[in-house]
């Protein structure tokens, strides 16, 4: 099927899922958990030709683990599916409503948005994420996965449509959409046959998106994410949650990338945390003060500051206090996520209100940053934007609203 075509039913399929009751649409998730745990075997199978072609094909390390699906991480998407179910239907949902002064009721309700495209590289758990928050808030897809993962997605969007079909709910509303570049920007070009775009993979897609898309997009960003130990931080609990940012998964956008540690702290959090992260095989680009608390690091440059590396490599800097700190994030951050370890209340406060990120963590792993940790249930990526969506998109954010007004005959004079 074309593009063309394929938008179009996709259109039809949205007019329908607009007024969707929710049991309906719950029921479409279940049925769609059910027929991808049912089509494991088959999922695999087709993954695990992606993932030999990428192999063959010298592609690094964190880019494999992004396209390789497991039994656990189909379990994962499925359960995604359920819990999506468990949640609250944002359409229909008041945002604030008032009566005026001539009478008039006025509410701004939350109503879906039509045809999303989604345009993505690698992880095939994208799928299943994707078009379950799109169905559970009324809209219909348009998955736009890579090549790199072609056999994984045609596997799992089969079984999606398998479990549409047994729900009653228009299989239109979910579509994987094939073909070369030209296809790419055929979705750029079609305004007005879909509504919005979200861009989710490495800068250089991101980029060609927005900067080439007639449709709306919404942003997603890469995720440079710092950590900053404060003097007065448990060291402990800083050590752990470095380790758990850096080395839980360093493949993904909200794994840690630069750790910075105030100067009178710096040798004591090095003597606990070099120990730890070389035992995970974390190599450590450093400046020269904290090349002096690692013998293992190697000289950063800026380019190590600058970068996602997504691999365990890790940039560290000494710093002379917070002030430092926010100077280094402003300078590199790209907006995604960035974590203070501190017990100063006022150097947190300070730190909460001069980071501009879409989250800033506290005393936290920024792993975290994510729809399923949120209680999304899934979501179709983290926005570094700062109109409509910011952070983690889950179903509030695939909807608009419209206002409803009700009189009983007024006029204007």
């Amino acid at each position: 099927m074309d593009f063309q075509t394929q938008a179009r039913a996709a259109r039809v399929a949205a007019r329908e899922l607009a007024t969707t009751q929710r049991d309906r649409k719950d029921a479409g998730l279940h049925a769609m958990a059910d027929a991808l745990l049912a089509a494991t075997d088959e999922v695999l199978a087709a993954n695990a030709i992606d993932v030999e072609t990428a192999k063959q094909a010298g592609t690094g390390t964190a880019l494999v683990d992004r396209l390789t699906l497991t039994k656990a991480r189909i379990e994962g998407m499925a359960q995604g599916l359920r819990d999506l179910a468990g949640l609250n239907d944002p359409v229909g949902e008041v945002v604030r409503g008032w009566r005026t002064a001539t009478g008039l009721n006025i509410s701004q309700v939350r109503v879906p948005m039509g045809v999303i495209g989604i345009i993505y590289e690698a992880r095939p758990n994208v799928t299943a994420d994707a078009a379950g928050i799109c169905l559970k808030s009324g809209n219909a897809s348009l998955l736009r996965g890579s090549s790199s993962t072609i056999n994984s997605n045609r596997a799992v969007v089969k079984a999606l449509h398998a479990g549409l079909e047994a729900a009653g709910l228009p299989v239109d509303a979910v579509n994987l959409v094939e073909g070369g570049r030209e296809v790419t920007t055929e979705m750029m070009q079609a305004r007005g046959l879909v509504d919005v775009l979200i861009p989710r993979g490495g800068a250089g897609l991101i980029n060609a998106v927005v900067t080439g898309s007639q449709v709306p997009v919404i942003e997603t960003g890469t995720g440079n994410c710092h950590l900053y130990v404060d003097a007065s931080a448990d060291l402990d609990m800083a050590v752990e949650i470095a380790m758990n940012a850096k080395t839980q998964r360093p493949s993904v956008c909200n794994a840690l990338e630069t750790v910075l540690v105030h100067t009178d702290v710096a040798e004591q959090f090095w003597a606990l945390a070099d120990k730890a992260l070389s035992g995970a095989g974390v190599t450590v680009h450093a400046d020269a003060p904290t090349r002096a608390y690692v013998p293992g690091a190697v000289a950063a440059s800026d380019d190590d500051f600058e970068g996602e590396a997504l691999t365990l490599d890790l940039s560290a800097k000494v710093v002379s206090g917070i002030d430092e700190a926010i100077e280094h994030i402003q300078r590199y951050t790209t907006g995604h996520s960035e974590t203070i370890v501190s017990e100063d209340a006022e150097a947190i406060d300070e730190f909460v209100n001069r980071i501009d990120a879409a989250a800033v963590l506290v005393n936290a792993s920024s792993r975290f940053v994510d729809g399923g940790e949120f209680g999304f249930g899934a979501e179709i990526g983290i926005s570094t934007q700062k109109l409509h969506a910011r952070g983690p998109m889950g179903l509030a954010e695939m909807t608009s609203t419209k206002y409803i007004v009700l009189g009983r005959g007024q006029t204007r004079g």
